[in-house]
């Protein structure tokens, strides 16, 4: 066996990973731990696609970690992601299996592969203050003139591009700590899925969430206390039906300029992921299409087993 202690499966949005990695949890009796920035949060569940129905394979309980852990509201950051990221790797690793980190947010996968740990990032009133009354289009320029940038896709809202602002300007003047991080050596299987099939399969998947009920469980969150502003800050479904419940959207708005979001928003994803290959980690595409017995081969062969 090859000398890994983490195995990551990555890809787009849509293209099956958490199927996979329960899979592979259950043949190799390993634990999942999820790498989403937002399936952290609890009562967030249709529209970030949890899937929690895939962690149960013949009656048996695959276990995951970073999964509804923070209540809806809050702003989980990739500094605490790393940090929990770190508590359930020791802990699966403890129990002599390898963990599985499985998920789409490029930033949180590569924060922990790269084994760089990232700073807290504190809250900066005075220039929040400054920017405030800035435009979402002076903000963007703004964020653009810093060399070290949080997220590149974090401008969709005036307050995401401020704290991305806010991000910048801290690491502008401080620098990532190479610590007691211990040594990833991780195998990466990515999901791998063309334009025109990912784009099929993302809609089909949206029509299949609203059948569900997301924008009920978005008018649940609202009715529980959360802010239309928090919902709106964490983007995507949650951004767009909350402007639907306001009323500055109608359904058919609402299905077209999400469907069209979701749509570039796996291209971002997809240029993350390619920007990992040059930044010099080593990915192995799996075809989207290939049998789930086909793809548990592949990366078994790939571990040495």
């Amino acid at each position: 066996m090859k000398d890994y202690n983490l195995i990551t499966i990555l890809g787009t949005t849509a293209t099956g990973k958490t199927t996979l990695a329960c899979s592979l949890a259950n043949k190799i009796g390993s634990e999942i731990i999820s790498a989403d920035s937002r399936q952290v949060y609890r009562g967030m569940t249709i529209g970030t696609g949890k899937d929690l129905d895939d962690y149960v394979i013949n009656g048996k309980q695959i276990p995951y970690h970073l999964i509804d852990i923070a209540d809806a509201g809050y702003k989980y950051n990739v500094f605490e992601f790393q940090r929990d990221f770190l508590n359930a790797f020791h802990s699966i690793s403890e129990k002599n299996k390898i963990p599985i980190l499985c998920g789409g947010t490029g930033l949180y996968i590569e924060s922990v592969l790269k084994g760089y740990r990232m700073l807290e990032v504190p809250v900066n009133q005075t220039l929040r203050e400054e920017l405030e009354n800035k435009t979402l289009e002076d903000l963007v320029q703004i964020l653009s003139t810093y060399k070290t940038l949080h997220n590149k896709t974090d401008v969709d809202t005036k307050k995401r591009a401020i704290r991305a602002i806010e991000i910048a300007d801290y690491y502008s003047s401080h620098t990532e700590k190479e610590t007691d991080y211990p040594e990833i050596n991780s195998l990466i299987i990515g999901i791998d899925i063309s334009r025109e099939e990912r784009r099929k399969k993302i809609t089909e998947r949206l029509k299949k969430r609203f059948d569900e009920g997301m924008i009920e469980e978005v008018k649940s969150l609202i009715n529980n206390g959360v802010s239309p502003d928090d919902l709106i800050y964490y983007g995507l479904e949650y951004k767009f039906i909350t402007n639907y419940i306001l009323g500055k959207l109608t359904y058919s708005e609402l299905f077209s300029q999400l469907e069209i979001a979701i749509h570039q928003f796996a291209k971002r994803q997809m240029t993350w992921f390619r920007g990992m290959e040059r930044r010099g980690f080593s990915i192995k595409w799996i075809d989207v299409n290939a049998h789930i017995e086909e793809k548990l081969e592949i990366i078994q062969t790939e571990l040495g087993k």
